[in-house]
């Protein structure tokens, strides 16, 4: 039977809600190996969605998810570089820990995707509703790996670029991200969301997402 728009839609949301959870857990984690507590302590070690939603990112993922193409973002994890054994590069690590784990997921759908469509005659052999929720785990993991990477706080990219920048310089990047970065952001991403002519993050993000994903599944968006 077919699925309906509700039932689309719902397999979304629950996709979203897994793939930020594993997104936020690769953080937490990642920094808890590398000697810092302050994941553990804030209760972020957990595969437990509500622990990771954030306000103002679920909101956009709700908002944009009805354009098909759905960007948002979890409760950033807090961590401590000074408590890790190598304080730069082990927090690296678990900043970009986050999108790989996006990248992974996406990856393994479509692997499982490919494995299950195989069949003598090249006829689809996947229930329906579990290759929507395959093809949604590989689209919007793709999605949330990109969108997370731009270099603008509270995203990922923006803790990525700072890694490499002398001290003086990453002191005043991370400042200026942590007071402006955020406003930056969602005005990036509602502009784009309200005149589509200037969606800077759709024109930069789509083809990306577009091309990953056809090499990942075979198909088109």
């Amino acid at each position: 039977m077919p699925q309906t728009e509700p039932q689309v839609l719902l397999t979304i949301i629950v996709v979203i809600l897994l793939s930020l959870s594993i997104h936020e857990y690769a953080h937490a984690k990642l920094g808890d190996l590398a000697g810092d507590p302050t994941p553990r302590i804030y209760g972020r070690v957990t595969l437990n969605p509500i622990a990771h939603l954030d306000p103002a990112g679920t909101v956009m993922i709700l908002l944009t998810v009805f354009s098909g193409f759905g960007i948002g973002w979890g409760k950033p994890v807090p961590l401590n570089p000074t408590r890790m054994k190598n304080p730069r590069w082990d927090h690296f690590v678990a900043v970009l820990g986050g999108p790989m784990s996006n990248l992974f997921l996406a990856a393994l759908s479509a692997l499982i995707l490919r494995f299950l469509t195989l069949s003598s005659d090249g006829a689809a052999a996947v229930p329906e509703v579990l290759g929507v929720f395959l093809k949604a785990m590989v689209l919007i993991n793709l999605t949330l790996c990109f969108f997370n990477l731009i270099p603008l706080g509270p995203l990922d990219g923006h803790w990525i670029v700072g890694t490499f920048l002398p001290e003086q310089a990453r002191v005043k990047w991370l400042t200026w991200n942590r007071q402006v970065g955020g406003f930056v952001l969602l005005l990036v991403v509602f502009g784009g969301q309200l005149i589509p002519e200037i969606n800077l993050i759709g024109k930069i993000l789509r083809p990306a997402v577009s091309a990953l994903y056809q090499f990942f599944t075979g198909l088109t968006i």
